[in-house]
């Protein structure tokens, strides 16, 4: 048992590689010498050893402000975060684990990181287009002087001072973008799970920069697709030279080796071409011979086989007296191949349907595979690749609009919100049950209502917004909506309401809880008067900035937002355990507390903390020590070894 002492976020050791240092360090120690210097040759025998080509071509994306993105991808978090308790314990609400969070996005995506890391199994963004139209600019709070930046982002002084002028200008060039959205995607990509994925609408704009960025963030082997979406049949006329009608969604994996392929419902057409049946369920058939991909026999040579039919329809890969068929191409005559290997034949041959065909008016044997509806094994429906043209109507994104229309008694706040068959149609390719969907760019809540309203698979979001103003000529300002995260909160409820009118007896999660981002009262700036010298004192301290202190503490520490916090007695003294952690943040720990929580360690069952945080500005160093000392000489019945943290 130790006594350590934290400084939670420091910027200290901020720079634009530590977070990627530390991850070589944590997976590759070998590669550091004592002094923490990395070793090149040591990385290289790990790649040689496993038969990695080195490449011999590279490419990147470079703009003014790159390294400072970097940089801010690293910094911690400026706030604290703190929730809206008369929402959250509101009796639909208080077993939630949907979450709405208001505040900067980079800023709450850092708060997430700990407790979140690899849990999210889907993010959809719908970012800034920076059309010059939609109101993008670069607005950043972080004061650095030039030579503070040159040194943390490692850049001379004139590139330092020419990315201050455009992060203070309110700047909307590409750069001023790319510089906004690295170190958000960055961040993101931390809270995928392995196999997660995301999705990000975008415009000719800014496309292909992001899917270079995306290169560079998630890697190029992941990239799985840009699906065009016909968002606007009528064509939109703000290009000079064509009507666009369509948008993209560019879509990556966190690690595509582990993906499972893309699967959506068979639509009517599709679902008619199962119009067979034996006792074994509904099918199809399907031809043997590969129709597409690398059918030709010099491709895949071992796919190339004769199979022998007799006249009774007996089939075999012996010669068993009867016709030898091979996979020929009936047009051209090539040798091409079939879709299974002689291993798979021979399994799964009675699958296989035979039957003669009329080709060029001769009657030849054909074989046939038989293709199931429903999978034998797991029950479910069948279903198919997504195509990478989403030209359904239900995608054009004037239902998004109509769909405010609906929930907004026809006046809706909001322009051009994606409609949610989009957002149910992702959700689709790659959820599973108690999946999370991420969106960090909330907007009218489209996504949050997509999850809602989608209650085939138990799933939860986390949507995050800007308390952006709303402009006071536009109709949401004028029907009362302040801020854009005012809508947000407003769609999601109105759906909620939609769905427990059209499906009473629905018992799904409907609920979502609220947390925003505070200002961190500990990082006043203020200077020191008479008036506001005892401005720390604990004893000062409001009830919300301990529970800031408290919901923060308790995320970084590996918490989940919807994680239970209990408050406990020890004594007359308040404190609050979580999974294990047990927080003492107020003044006035005695005597008496102490041996109330020793008591608790013995003979609580349900009580088993491995760590107990200390709030230094409460805990002298005495009283730090006394604790500290304390745990550590008691033999408690349950031989915990308790890490006590102070923490500033």
């Amino acid at each position: 048992m130790s006594l350590n002492k934290e400084t939670l976020y420091s910027n200290h050791h901020a720079t634009v590689n530590n977070k990627q240092i530390d991850l070589l360090k944590k997976h590759f120690p070998q590669c550091f010498d004592k002094s923490g210097n990395f070793i090149q040759e040591k990385m290289l025998e790990i790649v040689n050893e496993n038969d990695i080509d080195l490449s011999k071509e590279s490419y990147s994306l470079n703009w003014l402000g790159k390294s400072y993105a970097r940089l801010l991808t690293n910094l911690p978090p400026e706030t604290l975060l703190t929730e809206d308790k008369n929402h959250n314990q509101l009796d639909e609400n208080k077993d939630s684990k949907n979450l709405l969070i208001k505040g900067d996005n980079l800023e709450v995506l850092k708060h997430l990181v700990n407790a979140y890391s690899e849990k999210v199994k889907m993010i959809y963004i719908d970012p800034p287009y920076n059309t010059g139209s939609d109101g993008f600019i670069y607005n950043d709070d972080r004061k650095f002087t030039k030579e503070q930046l040159s040194e943390l982002a490692a850049i001379d002084i004139d590139e330092a001072e020419r990315i201050l002028e455009f992060t203070t200008s309110k700047s909307n060039s590409h750069s001023a973008w790319l510089t906004f959205m690295y170190p958000r995607l960055y961040v993101a990509r931390e809270l995928l799970k392995d196999d997660g994925v995301i999705f990000i609408s975008i415009d000719d704009n800014e496309a292909s920069q992001l899917k270079v960025l995306c290169d560079e963030i998630f890697g190029e082997l992941n990239f799985c697709s840009t699906f065009i979406i016909k968002s606007n049949p009528r064509g939109s006329q703000s290009n000079g030279f064509s009507a666009n009608q369509h948008e993209y969604v560019i879509c990556y994996a966190k690690n595509i080796s582990v993906l499972k392929p893309f699967n959506v419902p068979l639509n009517k057409n599709m679902e008619s071409e199962y119009n067979l049946e034996d006792i074994h369920g509904v099918y199809r058939l399907l031809g043997l011979r590969l129709r597409g991909g690398s059918w030709r026999r010099e491709q895949r040579p071992l796919l190339y086989y004769p199979v022998f039919i007799k006249q009774n329809g007996e089939i075999s890969l012996n010669d068993n007296g009867g016709e030898a068929i091979y996979p020929i191409k009936p047009s051209t005559g090539e040798d091409g191949t079939w879709r299974w290997s002689k291993d798979k034949f021979k399994k799964d041959k009675h699958l296989i349907k035979v039957k003669k065909v009329q080709r060029n008016g001769i009657e030849k044997w054909d074989l046939f595979t038989k293709d199931y509806l429903f999978d034998n094994e797991s029950g479910e429906k069948k279903g198919t690749k997504p195509k990478s043209i989403f030209d359904e109507k239900e995608f054009n994104y004037q239902n998004g609009t109509n769909e405010l229309k609906i929930l907004f008694d026809n006046h809706p706040p909001f322009s051009f919100p994606k409609p949610t068959f989009l957002i149910t149609k992702l959700i689709e390719m790659v959820c599973n049950f108690d999946d999370i969907v991420l969106d960090f760019f909330s907007g009218s809540g489209t996504t949050a209502s997509a999850v809602l309203n989608y209650n085939k698979k138990v799933l939860n979001f986390i949507n995050i917004q800007l308390p952006e103003k709303t402009n006071k000529k536009s109709e949401a300002y004028k029907v009362g909506y302040n801020t854009i995260f005012d809508i947000t909160k407003a769609r999601i409820k109105n759906s909620v309401k939609k769905i427990k009118i059209e499906n009473p007896d629905y018992q799904g999660d409907l609920g979502f809880k609220i947390f925003e981002t505070v200002e961190d009262f500990r990082r006043d700036n203020t200077a020191l008067t008479l008036e506001n010298l005892n401005f720390f004192d604990g004893d000062l301290l409001t009830y919300k900035q301990y529970q800031s202190l408290l919901i923060t503490w308790s995320l970084y520490d590996g918490n989940l937002l919807t994680d239970n916090i209990i408050n406990i007695k020890l004594n007359n003294y308040q404190c609050y355990y979580c999974n294990g952690c047990l927080y003492l943040l107020a003044p006035g720990f005695s005597n008496k507390a102490l041996k109330a929580l020793l008591l608790k360690l013995d003979n609580d069952v349900a009580f088993i903390p491995h760590k107990v945080v200390m709030y230094g500005d409460n805990f002298g160093s005495t009283k730090q020590r006394e604790l500290n000392e304390a745990l550590k000489s008691y033999s408690n019945k349950k031989s915990l070894d308790l890490n006590i943290v102070v923490r500033n």
